[in-house]
């Protein structure tokens, strides 16, 4: 293999210099050609990304001029063609000349990512409605990526019953534009809003949803979800819209931050819809 630098090379033997190596680093692969204009645009962005994240990962840069059969083996139709290589196999591509912002995001997203194997667990564990297990996963995930907003709204989530203000601190300026975190975040503040209200009965509307209401608030800060879940059914059967529709929106942040497949979400979810429509 020969290299320009510690972080760029050319193409000598594609499996000892991209599929072998990929199962130490993973391998970026510029399918590039002398004469193709955009490749001249992308090649120095990619060279000075391989410098900024060296150790992260290498580049390697193949001329299908002088590879066509590597451009054949790899469906490269057209040029420039990046590929992302880990353990042998593409993780990731993408054609054409990209703005070095766009590639960073292409980046963070299809690099291996030990944190975001962990969370991609903690989530599976929230959704089975297994917080006593995630919590640990979590605060220790935490600990080692301190910036990690999603951790943190996942964190939120668990704690919001038992301390709504930690749970509002975990949300504070966060930079998060998905939107599954992005229902989660409304739902744990719509809980938040509900819950101090637990002591301030005075201050709800009233009517005939106000006390099944105030039992459903209850029974939520002890988390009793299942009464909860009645309680909130009862306000929707009296009441359907008192407290601006308070009752929809509680239930439907209860089972967005338990998760589907809690037992309470499973047990009420398709009664309390019904009674919504």
């Amino acid at each position: 293999m020969q290299g320009t630098n510690a972080a760029v090379y050319e193409v000598v033997d594609f499996q000892r210099d991209v599929l072998e190596a990929s199962y130490r680093i993973p391998v970026l692969v510029d399918f590039w050609a002398p004469w193709c204009g955009p490749c001249q645009i992308l090649g120095p962005v990619l060279e000075r990304l391989a410098q900024k994240y060296a150790g992260k990962w290498k580049l390697v840069k193949v001329n299908t001029d002088e590879h066509p059969e590597l451009a054949m083996q790899y469906g490269v139709r057209g040029i420039p063609a990046v590929k992302l290589f880990v353990k042998g196999e593409v993780v990731g591509e993408f054609v054409g000349a990209l703005p070095e912002y766009a590639i960073e995001q292409w980046l963070a997203e299809v690099l291996p990512d030990e944190n975001r194997a962990r969370l991609e667990q903690i989530e599976q564990l929230l959704e089975e409605g297994k917080l006593t297990e995630a919590e640990p996963l979590l605060r220790k995930l935490l600990t080692a990526d301190p910036g990690n907003n999603k951790a943190r709204v996942l964190l939120a989530r668990i704690r919001v019953f038992d301390d709504p203000d930690e749970a509002e601190r975990l949300l504070q300026n966060l930079d998060l534009a998905e939107a599954a975190y992005l229902q989660q975040i409304e739902s744990i503040r719509t809980l938040i809003r509900l819950l101090r209200r637990k002591d301030q009965a005075e201050t709800l509307p009233e009517g005939p949803g106000r006390e099944p209401y105030r039992q459903a608030i209850e029974a939520l800060a002890r988390k009793d979800f299942d009464t909860a879940v009645e309680r909130l059914i009862d306000v929707l059967r009296k009441d359907r819209y008192y407290d601006d529709d308070g009752a929809r929106k509680a239930g439907v942040a209860l089972f967005t931050v338990l998760g589907a497949r809690h037992p309470v979400t499973q047990r009420w979810r398709r009664t309390f819809d019904m009674w919504l429509y």
